[in-house]
């Protein structure tokens, strides 16, 4: 099962992060959730989930 995340406002968020998780190892899908908005959503595998979120961290708050 797949769990969200993370939600990216733009498409070049969305694949920067994509490709730092891939980078690490973790499987990861973007969709879009609203595409007037531009919002799309970061998900992984939920048996992934802490180990994403402490590589997700190191991310966005270098």
């Amino acid at each position: 099962m797949w769990t969200v995340i993370y939600i990216a406002p733009t498409t070049k968020i969305a694949e920067s992060i994509k490709t730092r998780l891939t980078e690490e190892g973790f499987l990861v899908q973007v969709r879009p959730i609203n595409l007037s908005k531009q919002q799309y959503e970061i998900l992984v595998p939920s048996g992934e989930l802490e180990e994403v979120q402490e590589v997700l961290n190191s991310i966005l708050h270098p």
